[in-house]
């Protein structure tokens, strides 16, 4: 990827691409078993719910890029469904996800039920894979690289587009009330994590 280019000028593939390489050695690192029952940053979700959200999230984005229809109406248990092989089939997905947004004129136009911009629905997989995969992280004592500061093109992009989807998105209940942070020491990604309503310094011991 050209790094001379600005984050307004990526598409929503190329950032992906960049959420997936990041996401992909947490999902392998991922455990299994009674570990898949520990909680994670969002509150409604254990380890094992959050991979099936996750999962599902990315499956069906790939429908919104290729202007269809998308089903939400219910999670499968892609757990069960694949066995010991669920983290890779979940990065499989991941990058047919990629490739879905990179086909012409995925980002273009409107898509979804509610004839959103298709660029905003993009940011909205970007900012579910990106911060979902911090999440469970976080939840399995990991870390998570958050690659390059201020100017990484992810959260850029996301910094701008969550502010934007903020107020409809609390009303929605998608994201919880900011969590006030150190501006002066948060980083560019920490603040991100508490503009959607998350701590981004949780651990187990505040649960």
């Amino acid at each position: 990827m050209d790094t001379s280019r600005t984050p307004s000028d990526l598409r929503i593939s190329e950032l992906l691409a960049l959420a997936v390489e990041r996401a992909a050695p947490v999902v392998r690192a991922l455990p299994g078993g009674d570990r898949l029952g520990a909680p994670t940053p969002c509150a409604d979700y254990d380890v094992r719910a959050l991979v099936n959200h996750l999962f599902h999230v990315v499956v069906q984005f790939q429908e919104l890029a290729a202007k269809r229809d998308s089903d939400f109406s219910e999670t499968p248990d892609h757990l069960a469904e694949h066995g010991d092989d669920w983290r890779e089939r979940l990065l499989e997905e991941a990058d047919k996800l990629v490739v879905a947004w990179g086909e012409p004129g995925a980002d273009e136009g409107t898509t979804g039920a509610m004839d959103m911009p298709a660029e905003t629905v993009g940011c909205m997989v970007l900012l579910d894979l990106t911060v979902h995969a911090w999440d469970l992280a976080r939840a399995t004592g990991q870390e998570y690289p958050q690659g390059g500061g201020a100017d990484d093109p992810v959260v850029v992009r996301l910094t701008a587009a969550v502010e934007a989807m903020a107020p409809m998105a609390r009303k929605m209940g998608v994201f919880g009330e900011a969590v006030p942070v150190d501006e002066a020491r948060a980083s560019a990604f920490e603040r991100l994590l508490a503009s959607t309503g998350r701590d981004p310094y949780w651990t187990h011991a505040r649960e």
